[in-house]
Formats: C-alpha cells, sequence, structure tokens
C-alpha cells in the first residue's frame, strides 16, 4: 500500500510505541488519527510534529475498550478524511495481575483494552475496507504471546488472544483486507527501569543491546508496503525469544 494520502488511525498512537509508530506513518505520507485515553497533552504535540511532514493529524480521545467511544471515534475520523485506511491496534494496559487475582476489574480492563478494544476499532473500520477493497490491519503484541510473564496473566493471554485474531482476521477479510502483527521486544525502557536493569535486559536479547523504536517503525512500514503478507507477526526483539536457548546450552553442553 503507498500510504500516501491514506488516512492511519493508531489507538494508544500518543506515546511510547504508539506515538513512534504514529510520527513513522506520518513521515511515509499517511494522515493519522491519534487515538488517546489520558494523553491529551502528548497527543496534541505529537499531531504538531506529524504535521511538520505535510500530512494532517487529528487527535480523538476515546476509551476504546468502550464500544460507544470507539464509534465515536472511528466517526470522527471517517466525517474528517472519509474512512480509515490502516488500523493499527496498540492500545495496552501494561499491570500485574497475579494469579489468583485480587481486583477481578483490573484484570478484566487489561483484557477488555487489548482484545476488545482491537475487535471494535477493527469491527467499525473494516465496512469502509471491504468498501474500498483495501485495507490494512496490523496489531501490536509482544513476546508473552508465546512465552507467557509471570504476575502479568492478563497482559499475557490478552496478547495471546490478540495473535490468534490476527491469524483469523486475515483468514476471513482476505482477499482485499490484509492483517499482520508486529511483536516488539525491548526498544523502549519504561522510565522507572534502572540503569542495570536497562543492562539485563539487553543482555537477554542474542544482540546482546536494546533496540530502538525506529526498528518497529521499519516492521510497520514493511507490513504496509508489502502486498503479498498477510496472517503474519514480524517479530522485533534482538532474539530475547531465543537467548534463552543460548543460556541453556551453555550451562547443559551439547
Amino acid at each position: 500500500m503507498d500510504l500516501r494520502g491514506k488516512t492511519a488511525l493508531v489507538t494508544g498512537g500518543a506515546h511510547r510505541i504508539g506515538g513512534a509508530i504514529t510520527l513513522g506513518l506520518a513521515r511515509a505520507g499517511a494522515n493519522v488519527v491519534i487515538n488517546y485515553y489520558r494523553s491529551s497533552e502528548e497527543a496534541e504535540e505529537l499531531a504538531l510534529k506529524a504535521a511538520v511532514f505535510g500530512v494532517q493529524a487529528l487527535p480523538v480521545q476515546a476509551d476504546v475498550s468502550d464500544y460507544t467511544q470507539a464509534e465515536k471515534m472511528i466517526n470522527t475520523a471517517s466525517e474528517q478524511f472519509g474512512g480509515v485506511d490502516v488500523l493499527v491496534n496498540s492500545a495496552s494496559q501494561f499491570v500485574k495481575t497475579p494469579f489468583p487475582v485480587a481486583d477481578i476489574h483490573q484484570w478484566e480492563k487489561v483484557i477488555q483494552v487489548q482484545l476488545f478494544g482491537a475487535f471494535y476499532c477493527t469491527n467499525l473500520v473494516v465496512p469502509y475496507m471491504i468498501k474500498k477493497q483495501e485495507g490494512v490491519i496490523l496489531n501490536i503484541v509482544d513476546i508473552s504471546a508465546w512465552q507467557p510473564w509471570k504476575n502479568f496473566s492478563a497482559h499475557s493471554v490478552g496478547k495471546s488472544a490478540l495473535l490468534a485474531f490476527t491469524r483469523q482476521l486475515a483468514l476471513d477479510l482476505a482477499p482485499h483486507i490484509r492483517v499482520n502483527a508486529v511483536a516488539p521486544g525491548p526498544v523502549l525502557p519504561p522510565e522507572n527501569l534502572s540503569a542495570e536493569g536497562v543492562l539485563r535486559t539487553a543482555r537477554q536479547t542474542l544482540l546482546e543491546r536494546w533496540g530502538d523504536p525506529e526498528d518497529v517503525i521499519e516492521a510497520v512500514l514493511f507490513l504496509l508496503h508489502s502486498n503479498y503478507i498477510t496472517g503474519e507477526t514480524i517479530v522485533v526483539d534482538g532474539g530475547q525469544r531465543l537467548a534463552q536457548c543460548k543460556q541453556s546450552s551453555t550451562e547443559t553442553g551439547p
């Protein structure tokens, strides 16, 4: 897909990986709809940065886990741009939910944002894509979809479900709508991560270093431009998934 003149909606698109993807899409020539929940200042600042690339940028507040709010957001985007050509489902709540769960509502909220939010937004933009016979959906997962993280049960289950959702949609929406996923690894350290934690995480990858949000942007743009790829996932983790195999072979021998 040639992104010039197209419209891309990024959920959770005001900061961190979502914000980086938003700017990457704007740089490639797409008008961007920047979904945010609480990050209004970040969304407005990002819209100004995106506009530098000569595109239109529209910040829209919505809790994607609420169907009514998601519908209102999609309607706003459609009124402004005529429809959504690219949907990036990036919204996510990264909070601990140790099992058994003390706060049922917190567990439900994580799932609702990650999975139901993606379902709601996709369900709302697909009719336009079907009518146009063109569209791309990208879901942002992470390695917890394959390797669960202790005490992050809701997050891991949500990402696993989103990965399955990717494959199911690729099947159901073919041949005109492509659906893929990108799974970032350590590319953007959390603000509260210590210097020791940053170094330890780097050593947990095969490349023994952190990546960069630009690495994720390149994967996103590759999948958007590659018209013969659907139902697939690109893992951008510096070999983090395989690094544990290196450790095991070192400990046990061949």
